[in-house]
C-alpha cells in the first residue's frame, strides 16, 4: 500500500469540501480525484486541490489507482455510486444517509455483507469526544435506568441553502433525511434500538414538497420513551450544531442543550454536560436536592477523527465504527417515521435481515 493513500471524492458540495480540506491536510492520504458534474466551479475546485477531474465515477476508478472513495454526492446517487465501489472492492465512506430509499439501503447493506468490502457511513458525530463522556455517565449508577429522552434539532436554514442545492427541497431531501438521520444514529447509540415511532409532519412554512417540521414520539426496545422536535424553518438554537461548538461555522450557545436524558437516579443535559443526580437511593424524591456537576471532556474535530478512522479502515482493516448495517438500521427508523406521518398511526420499526 502506498505511503499516501489516494482518495477519490465524489460530490464537492458543502460537506464534500470539508472532507476535501481534511484529506488534503493529512500526512497519511491525498485528494487524488474529484468526481462531479461538469461546471466551472467544480473544475476550478479540482484544479485548486491538485486533483484529477472526472464526471463519471466508474470511468475515474478505471483510469486512476484509488485506495478509498468518499461519496458526498446528493442522496439519490449514494446507492449507485456505492455499488460501483463495492464491485471494485474499494473501501468507501458514504455520507449519511446510506441511501434515500429503504429498499436500496437493504440491497446496499446486503451487498456489503456478501462482498466483505469495508463501507463506513458518515455519521461523523459518532466520533465526537462528547459521546464517550456522556455514555459513561448514562451507564453509571448515578444515572440509573433510562426512563425518558427529549431531543431537538431546531434551526433556520437560509433560502440560498435550497437555491444552491435544489434537490434539498425535493423528495430525497428535507430535514428528516438530511438532518434527523444524524439524530437517529445518536439516539440508537445513547438509548438503544428503537422499537416504534409515531410522528406528525408539516411543510406549512416553506411549502416545499418535503417537510420542514416534524414532531416524533419514540418507543425504545428497553422500555424508555422519547420525544423529538425537528425543523429547518425555526429561529432557534436548540440543535447539535449550535450547542456542541464543534463547527465554527455556527454560533455557539455553550450553556444550552439539545438533548435531555432522564434516568431513575439522575439526568444529563447534553452537550452542556450538566448532571443532576441523587446522592443516595434514600434521597430519591422530588422533595430532595440533587448533587449537581458538569462532566468534563477534551474537544476534537469529529470529522477529522472520522477521516483518521477511514484511513485505519483502508490501511489496517479496522472495523467501520458506523457500518452499512448501522446505516440501514437508521434508514429503517426514518422509513417508519415517514410512514407514521402518512398514516397518522404508530409504526413499528420492522426488523429486516441483517
Amino acid at each position: 500500500m502506498p505511503s499516501k493513500l489516494r482518495i477519490l471524492l465524489s460530490g464537492p458540495g458543502l460537506i464534500g469540501k470539508v472532507h476535501a480540506r481534511i484529506v488534503a491536510a493529512q500526512e497519511s492520504c491525498e485528494l487524488a480525484v474529484i468526481v462531479a458534474p461538469s461546471s466551472k466551479e467544480n473544475r476550478d475546485f479540482a484544479l485548486a486541490a491538485g486533483a484529477a477531474f472526472y464526471t463519471d465515477l466508474g470511468e475515474a476508478l478505471d483510469a486512476q489507482p484509488i485506495d478509498g472513495v468518499i461519496i458526498s454526492s446528493p442522496n439519490a446517487f449514494h446507492f449507485e455510486q456505492a455499488m460501483i465501489c463495492i464491485a471494485r472492492s474499494i473501501p468507501t465512506l458514504i455520507e449519511k444517509p446510506l441511501t434515500d430509499q429503504i429498499d436500496e439501503a437493504f440491497r446496499l447493506h446486503d451487498a456489503v455483507n456478501r462482498s466483505g468490502v469495508s463501507v463506513l457511513v458518515g455519521h461523523h458525530r459518532t466520533y465526537s469526544p462528547l459521546l464517550n463522556v456522556a455514555l459513561e455517565f448514562l451507564r453509571s449508577e448515578k444515572f440509573g435506568r433510562l426512563v425518558a429522552f427529549q431531543g431537538s434539532a431546531l434551526f433556520l436554514k437560509p433560502d440560498h441553502y435550497f437555491e444552491d442545492g435544489p434537490w434539498r427541497a425535493l423528495k430525497g431531501g428535507g430535514p428528516i433525511l438530511i438532518n434527523l438521520i444524524h439524530e437517529i444514529g445518536l439516539m440508537r447509540e445513547f438509548c438503544g434500538e428503537i422499537a416504534a415511532v409515531q410522528a406528525m409532519g408539516s411543510h406549512d412554512i416553506r411549502k416545499f414538497p418535503v417537510e420542514d417540521t416534524a414532531a416524533i414520539i419514540l418507543q425504545f426496545v428497553n422500555g424508555a420513551l422519547g420525544t423529538f422536535l425537528l425543523s429547518d424553518a425555526a429561529a432557534s438554537s436548540k440543535s447539535w450544531e449550535m450547542t456542541s461548538g464543534e463547527n465554527p461555522a455556527y454560533p455557539h450557545f455553550n450553556q444550552e442543550a439539545c438533548y435531555h436524558f432522564a434516568g431513575t437516579n439522575g439526568s444529563l443535559d447534553f452537550p452542556s454536560m450538566r448532571v443532576k443526580s441523587y446522592p443516595t437511593s434514600e434521597a430519591r424524591s422530588w422533595w430532595k436536592p440533587f448533587d449537581e456537576t458538569k462532566l468534563e471532556f477534551t474537544s476534537q474535530d469529529p470529522l477529522e477523527a472520522q477521516i483518521n478512522h477511514f484511513v485505519a479502515v483502508i490501511r489496517d482493516g479496522a472495523k467501520p465504527r458506523v457500518s452499512a448495517n448501522d446505516g440501514y438500521r437508521n434508514i429503517r427508523v426514518i422509513e417508519a417515521i415517514r410512514q407514521s406521518i402518512e398514516t397518522g398511526q404508530k409504526e413499528s420499526v420492522v426488523e429486516g435481515e441483517t
